[in-house]
């Protein structure tokens, strides 16, 4: 039986400081809580959007036709869509009840290189929907938070021992970021899932949907696997 309420929590970086080189700040990756809030609320699940300190950006970089489609368009221009009024009216993840959710999912942009490894709030959420015998999941960048959620039953990280994919070392270099993300002293995911004992996955390139299911451990590389990570959660989530 899955676990009860029926009842999803997505993450929403509250970082949006400069970060590409050109100086925009980096902030959510919009499709990446967009999409898995369409798949969530399709399968039933009550959705909440919540950041650590209840405040988010928007990364310029994800409103780009590379990654929308016209019908991701028209939502982002339409104040009105229900998803933009959460998004707009956001909480603060320690004034929830981590026992509301059974399901969390990490959106992600670069910015959760910065705010999710020590998002106290966001990470005991996530801790309490393991602990219950729901489903964490994340994409992106969003699996950064992942080491940082401890089983605790263990104290070990959920993820010791799992198979995890995220966004790649490879396509750091191919946008360029790298050195950025060194000059900041950010850890990569394929560098805090291999600290922590997990075994990292990749897709055959950077931007290709992938998607990988490990127990209640639901994890996705890049913004095209958005998507199938949170459809990928649902399937996990309906079968407990």
């Amino acid at each position: 039986m899955a676990p009860v309420p029926k009842r999803a929590l997505i993450a929403v970086t509250s970082n949006h400081d400069a970060f590409y080189p050109n100086g925009d700040p980096s902030g959510l990756f919009y499709t990446e809580a967009l999409h898995p809030y369409h798949v969530l609320t399709a399968a039933g699940f009550a959705v909440d959007l919540a950041s650590e300190t209840g405040t988010y950006g928007m990364d310029p970089h994800s409103i780009d036709k590379m990654f929308m489609d016209e019908t991701d368009f028209a939502i982002y221009n339409n104040k009105d869509d229900e998803f933009n009024k959460k998004l707009a009216n956001i909480h603060k993840a320690s004034d929830l009840n981590p026992s509301d959710y059974g399901l969390f999912f990490a959106s992600a942009g670069h910015a959760t290189l910065f705010d999710y490894p020590t998002a106290a709030g966001l990470i005991d959420i996530a801790e309490s929907v393991y602990e219950r015998g729901g489903v964490v999941s994340a994409v992106c960048h969003g699996p950064i938070i992942l080491p940082a959620i401890k089983d605790r039953k263990t104290g070990k990280p959920i993820i010791e021992g799992k198979r995890v994919t995220g966004f790649t070392t490879e396509g750091e270099i191919q946008m360029g970021l790298l050195e950025t993300i060194k000059k900041n002293k950010l850890e990569m995911v394929e560098e805090g899932v291999a600290r922590v004992g997990a075994e990292y996955f990749k897709p055959a390139t950077p931007f290709e949907d992938f998607t990988i299911v490990d127990g209640r451990v639901v994890s996705g590389t890049n913004p095209a696997s958005a998507r199938s990570t949170a459809e990928k959660a649902v399937e996990v989530f309906s079968s407990l």
